[in-house]
């Protein structure tokens, strides 16, 4: 098994900012970056990394996702229940479709490497 870690990362491309992929940002800017690693012909399946400057956003989860920290340090929010975890490198989160997601990026970077189901 290959150790997380910064290394491991691809360069990741610039996405925009996190409102241009459907989010509200609350505080900072947010900018997005990623990188595809795998798509199915029907966009059903994907893998990628996913990275956000520091801020606060709030976002629907359009699909259910299986998602691992490889950089910096995150606190969720599901505002539907409002259970409450901070993530650092190493550990992951599960997360159901249609869930809203309070995101508190607490670093200058945050990455994650995340398996994606719609």
């Amino acid at each position: 098994m290959v150790p997380i870690n910064a290394n491991t990362v691809p360069e990741l491309d610039s996405w925009g900012t996190v409102a241009d992929l459907g989010s509200d940002i609350l505080e900072g800017e947010c900018l997005a970056f990623g990188k595809m690693v795998f798509s199915a012909s029907d966009a059903a399946v994907s893998c990628a990394y996913f990275g956000v400057t520091q801020g606060k956003f709030r976002m629907i989860y359009p699909f259910n996702e299986h998602a691992v920290v490889v950089e910096g340090l995150v606190t969720l929010t599901n505002e539907r229940t409002g259970e409450t975890n901070t993530y650092s490198v190493g550990q992951g989160w599960f997360v159901e479709k249609d869930t809203p997601v309070l995101w508190e990026v607490r670093g200058e970077r945050f990455v994650k490497n995340y398996l994606a189901i719609a």
